[in-house]
């Protein structure tokens, strides 16, 4: 029996082009997830990475390819029927880079919480574990997204997430708009739910530093492809594709030399 509690296998999205040619957003992409484990996927803008992340929730239907929860199928139609759509929507939860055009403006913190507790059937009463687990404290319980900081919105997300006692939570460049000490905090807060919930999470980002800090295994998507994937201090302590290289050759850190990123770009395009 299986110990993945998510797998994709052969993930392919394409789209048409003018001139009856089409765009491969993502080509086979087969990838499995333990519980509690946590699956980083980089690239830059255009790699497909979003893609992948679109097809796992059901916001995009692949043209071919299988997605498994705990051994069973994930059908890529949403299903009929509130109880069946309540279920899908307790094997995969998705969280924005901007939570604010996901959140009613009208509710406050705890109302968006208990919404989602009661919509599953369960006690509103947890709102509060909840926001609390999240470090959403009384005061940001009473307010509207309007009066919340980017972190605190990204903290709510993540909190009317957990409300729905997911399986999987995929996070799709999360953290990409917040102060690096916020990313800090929302990132520790990640790895303690995971450890405590057996939540798997997705992380995708461009930021090899962020998914270095947060994932156990990592998947390097170029163009629609993925040309590297393994253990993530594996893969960036030793990577073997000259796309991980430059990727890595392009964070800016201690003694980075910009020239070699530019000659990293420079081979890979040869």
């Amino acid at each position: 029996m299986t110990t993945d509690l998510l797998s994709a296998e052969d993930l392919t999205k394409t789209y048409p082009l003018p001139g009856g040619t089409r765009h491969t957003a993502a080509e086979a992409v087969t990838f499995t997830v333990p519980r509690g484990g946590a699956l980083g996927i980089v690239g830059e803008s255009g790699s497909g990475k979003t893609t992948v992340a679109r097809m796992l929730v059901g916001l995009v239907r692949p043209d071919r390819g299988e997605i498994h929860i705990a051994g069973r199928r994930r059908e890529a139609r949403t299903p009929r029927g509130k109880a069946a759509r309540l279920a899908r929507a307790r094997e995969i939860q998705m969280v924005f880079q901007d939570p604010y055009i996901s959140l009613d403006p009208r509710l406050t913190a705890s109302q968006c919480v208990r919404t989602a507790l009661r919509l599953h059937g369960r006690e509103e009463s947890r709102a509060e574990a909840l926001l609390d687990q999240v470090g959403l404290g009384a005061r940001e319980a009473g307010a509207r997204p309007r009066e919340l900081s980017g972190g605190q919105r990204q903290r709510l997300a993540i909190a009317r997430s957990l409300a729905v006692d997911p399986q999987v939570l995929v996070l799709d460049e999360a953290v990409a708009a917040l102060d690096v000490s916020i990313q800090a905090q929302i990132l520790r807060l990640l790895d303690e739910i995971r450890g405590e919930t057996g939540v798997a999470l997705v992380f995708v980002s461009h930021d090899l530093a962020v998914v270095q800090h947060v994932t156990d295994e990592v998947l390097v998507m170029r163009n629609g492809r993925v040309v590297e994937q393994g253990p993530t201090d594996g893969v960036l302590s030793a990577p073997q594709d000259p796309y991980t290289k430059l990727l890595l050759a392009s964070v800016p850190g201690e003694g980075w030399d910009p020239s070699a990123a530019a000659r990293a770009r420079a081979a890979l395009t040869h």
